[in-house]
């Protein structure tokens, strides 16, 4: 049997030693530290538990998918077709039926009589299609330029075919004019009895009657020359204004044309060098206006020979090419030589045109 003495006294612990006030410190600290990172571990476990928890929610609620195309509303441009069936629409119309009576509401005196009957059907406009048909012709094609033209030299009468110039017809809405205003084609224009100022009164006769649907620009030369415009432009009022003061203020008739007047280009290829710059412009129908001969100074010298017509083929081949279709060239010419008639004639059949002499009567 084992007994237990109660009364012993129990074996004392070692007592602990005593910290230094540096070491308390530093253990104050590491516990503080401690308790930083856990806290930072605590509240990151916390985030990343919300997260995922967020994630899976916005996986079972995803929302359907939706497609949606928006429509896109586009008015198609109106065509001459539209406004002539619009027109002929208005015009199968029935007319209105006018009725009424001038009524007086104040008591006069007298009376007034009742009017005499009318018949409204006089006082009516035309159909409208009769009021625009002079503006869609312009606008259906090129062989209705004749509607306002032929109005030129020949007194074409405008019979819907094209428009006339010295007597030479031709269509197309793209219409370039070429004046050769030497001394030699002032004099020789006025033995054919049409001096420089009916040249001009014709032109301007010429262009005011073009319709609005056309384009058309000037150039007059020597060996330079001088443009109306750069570009085509469209035959509105105010363009065929300009074009009127152009003509009678711009026009040469010194019969010489310098590079220092105002606006024209230096030129020494001569009416090579204006033909190239004609291209430029995309014209469908070309009247130019000169005696046929032609000289130039490629190299900038002062000796002046006749164009080659070989240059002058190659220039006329350049614009068919580049515009891709027949560009007629008419030409009007001023007592010309037989020989230059003979190659002018060559050059101008291959186009499409039409060479006429103007001879002293």
């Amino acid at each position: 049997m084992i007994s237990v003495n109660l009364d012993q006294p129990s074996t004392p612990e070692p007592a602990r030693p005593k910290l230094t006030k540096a070491e308390r410190a530093r253990a104050n600290r590491r516990a503080m530290i401690g308790s930083i990172i856990v806290g930072s571990i605590v509240v990151h476990a916390l985030i990343l538990v919300v997260f995922a928890a967020w994630k899976v929610a916005t996986y079972f609620n995803r929302p359907e998918a939706r497609f949606e195309m928006k429509k896109t509303v586009k008015i198609p441009a109106k065509t001459p077709e539209h406004k002539m069936n619009v027109a002929k629409h208005e015009a199968m119309a029935p007319k209105p039926v006018f009725n009424d009576k001038l009524v007086s509401t104040r008591p006069i005196d007298f009376a007034l009589p009742e009017l005499p009957e009318i018949d409204m059907q006089q006082m009516l406009p035309l159909d409208p299609s009769e009021l625009i048909s002079h503006q869609v012709n312009g606008l259906v094609g090129s062989a209705a330029l004749g509607s306002g033209l032929g109005s030129g030299f020949s007194g074409g009468g405008g019979t819907g075919e094209g428009m006339s110039f010295f007597g030479i017809k031709a269509g197309g809405e793209r219409i370039m004019l070429l004046f050769d205003v030497s001394a030699s084609v002032v004099s020789k224009a006025e033995r054919a009895g049409i001096p420089l100022e009916r040249i001009q009164e014709e032109t301007i006769k010429l262009i005011e009657s073009l319709p609005i649907s056309a384009q058309f620009s000037l150039i007059q030369f020597t060996g330079n020359y001088m443009p109306f415009t750069d570009e085509l432009v469209p035959a509105t009022p105010s363009n065929k204004e300009a074009a009127r003061k152009w003509v009678e203020d711009k026009w040469i008739t010194s019969g010489g044309l310098t590079a220092s007047t105002e606006g024209a280009v230096s030129n020494f290829t001569g009416v090579v060098g204006v033909l190239e710059r004609t291209i430029q412009m995309g014209p469908e129908v070309i009247f130019l206006i000169s005696d046929a001969s032609f000289q130039w100074r490629p190299d900038g010298g002062n000796s002046y020979p006749d164009v080659p017509y070989d240059e002058i083929k190659k220039v006329v081949d350049k614009l068919e090419k580049e515009s891709m279709r027949e560009v007629p060239i008419n030409f009007i010419a001023f007592e010309p030589k037989d020989d230059d008639v003979k190659e002018w004639r060559r050059i101008i059949r291959k186009t499409g045109g039409e060479f006429r002499e103007m001879k002293q009567n």
